[in-house]
């Protein structure tokens, strides 16, 4: 198992991919192309007392994909960054998936156009999971598609179950549609559209209908479909809220004497619950649609994260998880 990463994606590059590189090779045993400044890559391995020979390429791209950089230019404008090399790798046979902390966009761009779609696909989307007290909750799509049609709309809640089937066991996944009510006449054209699409198709899951933003943590589905625009909203209010929630209940910790005390009781508990809600535990989301394994990190990602995407990014290959999502597709009527 090889896994190719874009070493000069994230906010930080190429320190954090260096680092997560080591650590999943460390952890899990897996060969890894790192692709990017030669140089500066090096300079991290040194840093780190490691060389090249240690189940670490080395592969050399002189460009670099920017945040700014739109992503049709990037794609066409820089034919050597570190991305359009790695995807690349992959698509020639040299890696069996790759991840980037880069610009997404772009990501998308380059994975589309160098791997090609999926055999029935017609929108690429990207799948995330969000934790929740009833267990792991698929979100699909998660920034791919903004403005996407409602036969798209539809494809993200297939493709979001079977990925749910796959990689967390649920026999018959409960799909809902993210709305602003439950009553059928609730949405926009889009959600109405694609809830008709949903309630005629056949398949291993349930559609349960419409659902709203607050049913996202009570164990009513098991898998969201949502537009990108939506659905990358939704992801980062879930992120900010987490951190926000961790402040407020830190401040209350300190505020006395007693509370303090008490704070090393609870301690634990939320140490636990800390690690549940860390982007950096599950490294990176699926983009489903596309011929091979693509996982996309966040920019922020630290060497834990990148680690985590790497085995992430494994696991995914591992079980043929692209071939798995094309065959669900069957499951919306012609």
């Amino acid at each position: 198992m090889r896994i190719v990463v874009d070493a000069m994606g994230s906010d930080r590059a190429p320190g954090p991919e260096v680092a997560g590189a080591l650590r999943a090779v460390r952890a899990h045993a897996i060969d890894v192309s790192l692709i990017g400044d030669r140089s500066s890559i090096e300079a991290e391995l040194s840093r780190a007392g490691r060389t090249a020979a240690d189940r670490i390429e080395i592969v050399h791209a002189s460009e670099v994909v920017t945040m700014h950089d739109q992503p049709g230019q990037a794609f066409r404008g820089k034919p050597d960054s570190s991305m359009r090399v790695a995807v690349g790798r992959v698509a020639e046979g040299q890696g069996d998936a790759v991840i980037s902390a880069g610009n997404s966009g772009a990501m998308y761009a380059t994975a589309l156009f160098v791997l090609g779609r999926l055999a029935g696909v017609e929108r690429p989307a990207i799948v995330t999971v969000l934790p929740t007290p009833s267990g792991p909750l698929v979100l699909c799509d998660a920034g791919a598609n903004t403005e996407p049609k409602p036969a798209h709309l539809a494809q993200f809640g297939v493709i979001a179950a079977a990925y749910d089937r796959i990689a967390h066991d649920r026999a018959r996944p409960r799909l809902g549609l993210l709305s602003n009510g439950t009553e059928p006449g609730k949405g926009t054209p889009l959600t109405r559209e694609a809830h008709a699409i949903l309630s005629a198709a056949h398949g291993d899951f349930q559609y349960v209908g419409y659902i709203e933003g607050s049913d996202l943590f009570r164990g009513v589905v098991d898998v969201i479909a949502t537009d990108g625009f939506t659905g990358n909203v939704v992801l980062k209010t879930c992120e900010g809220i987490a951190e926000g929630m961790f402040g407020l209940v830190r401040q209350e910790l300190e505020k006395t004497p007693l509370a303090r005390l008490g704070s090393a009781l609870v301690a634990p508990a939320l140490r636990g619950l800390a690690k549940r809600i860390d982007y950096t535990e599950i490294g990176g989301a699926l983009l489903a649609g596309v011929t091979k394994t693509v996982v996309i990190a966040h920019g922020r990602s630290d060497a834990n994260a990148i680690a985590s995407a790497i085995r992430a990014a494994a696991q995914f290959a591992e079980r043929a998880l692209p071939d798995k999502l094309a065959a669900a597709l069957s499951a919306i009527p012609a």
